[in-house]
């Protein structure tokens, strides 16, 4: 069987309540999901549609389009891989809008490949540009419906591991409307091919952490130490020092090369809650990015918390909510402004996007108290972000001894009553 593998290149979060922190580490686990399942986005998929246009002497012509279907996981430079296994002999005649990097059994290829977008957008971000296609004319193979041959065993890389592609399914063919909206095409066959995103497949090592402060709280909750690796001192180079003058180059692109820090995770986002007035609430999200190896192109940040559906304004991050549960409001997608911060920079001076935002207090459900004021989790490019445990949350001064202060005043209260009966005595 001949593999063929294509590309595309382009531009691309102190509880003193015992029952609150149970709660919340149930519903707020540091660790990521490994499964594909994504319960902030479950119909979230990439969807191949390979379309037979038109039957040739010895094959036919397709159009293959990749619809990302992820509500905020997209498809950055260098862009997509497509990979499958023809079933048979065929062989590619030409293509348009994509290349071959393995051409198997494709010795007679031929003709000029123009390239096209690899960048493929999240679905809630652009939907506009969260599409890719493709032409190709296949030769030795079937002529009609009934003789063509399903390629098998699909693979996508975007640009790296974490998607796992079913079977192509035969399905009702696709209808095209004409440039001119006249009349509707139809194409001669069509299959789909479903493809699933597992961030335990595409790495070994969540890729972000999250930490906190506040205003009303000296105490400054840093990303937990080690949980992304612990820097290597018998190994120099394993991460770059801050005040390094150079940096030696990295054969693979994609693995992360990281500022040496307690946590080593090669993105950081920091919720800082900035102010607390009578209607409202503010809060400073910053992302920095610790990977000298990587610029982060289109960018997006989902967030979950209760008071989303009272955001009343994002001063320079584009926002957008989403609801996985229809009539709960408490998901918001935030991204870049276009040109200004939609590119979080490698590592350096640079390396960082920030953004103010505004909440109105629902007086029913607002407080400072118990870590109620910091996210439930955190999504950076679609992956899970590890969250700070519950109980290291900063609290509000006294907080957590207003308890004990109750206690010792009844134990006051109850030697001063025995002192007085021993007194009389």
């Amino acid at each position: 069987m001949a593999n063929l593998l294509l590309f595309i290149t382009g531009s691309f979060f102190k509880l003193c309540s015992f029952s609150l922190l149970i709660l919340f580490l149930i519903s707020c686990s540091s660790f990521p999901s490994t499964e594909a399942y994504d319960p902030l986005d479950p119909n979230g998929n990439i969807t191949i549609k390979w379309d037979i246009m038109s039957w040739t002497s010895d094959g036919y012509v397709a159009v293959v389009t990749i619809y990302n279907f992820q509500q905020y996981r997209h498809i950055q430079a260098p862009g997509w891989k497509l990979g499958w296994t023809w079933p048979k002999k065929e062989v590619i005649w030409s293509m348009m809008g994509g290349e071959t990097t393995e051409q198997g059994d494709c010795s007679r290829f031929k003709g000029n490949i123009p390239h096209c977008w690899g960048v493929l957008n999240s679905w809630a971000q652009d939907p506009a540009t969260a599409a890719s296609s493709f032409q190709l004319s296949v030769g030795q193979s079937g002529t009609t419906n009934k003789t063509v041959r399903v390629p098998v065993n699909f693979t996508l890389k975007a640009p790296g591991p974490g998607y796992t592609c079913g079977p192509a399914k035969i399905v009702k063919p696709s209808r095209f409307v004409t440039p001119y909206g006249r009349r509707e095409t139809q194409a001669m066959m069509t299959w789909n091919v479903t493809c699933t995103y597992s961030q335990f497949l595409a790495q070994e090592a969540p890729s972000c952490c999250v930490s906190f402060s506040s205003f009303y709280n000296d105490t400054i909750v840093p990303c937990s130490k080690c949980a992304c690796g612990c820097q290597n001192t018998s190994q120099p180079g394993s991460c770059v020092e801050s005040k390094a003058s150079h940096i030696a180059p990295v054969a693979n692109s994609y693995t992360p090369l990281v500022r040496c820090t307690s946590h080593m995770w090669p993105v950081r986002v920091h919720w800082h809650i900035k102010l607390n007035y009578k209607e409202y609430w503010r809060v400073k999200i910053t992302i920095t990015n610790f990977n000298y190896n990587m610029n982060y192109t289109q960018w997006n940040l989902v967030v979950q918390h209760p008071n989303f559906d009272n955001l009343t304004q994002s001063f320079s991050f584009n926002y957008k909510s989403i609801t996985p549960y229809t009539a709960i409001n408490d998901t918001a997608m935030l991204w870049g402004v276009k040109f200004y911060n939609d590119m979080l920079l490698e590592a350096g001076p640079l390396g960082n996007v920030q953004s103010e935002l505004l909440f109105r207090k629902d007086k029913a459900t607002f407080t400072s108290e118990e870590g109620w004021a910091f996210p439930r989790r955190i999504y950076f490019n679609g992956d899970n972000c590890v969250m700070p445990p519950p109980n290291v949350y900063p609290g509000l001064p006294n907080s957590c001894s207003h308890q004990l202060t109750s206690a010792l005043g009844l134990l006051v209260t109850l030697l001063a009553a025995m002192a007085l009966l021993f007194g009389h005595a």
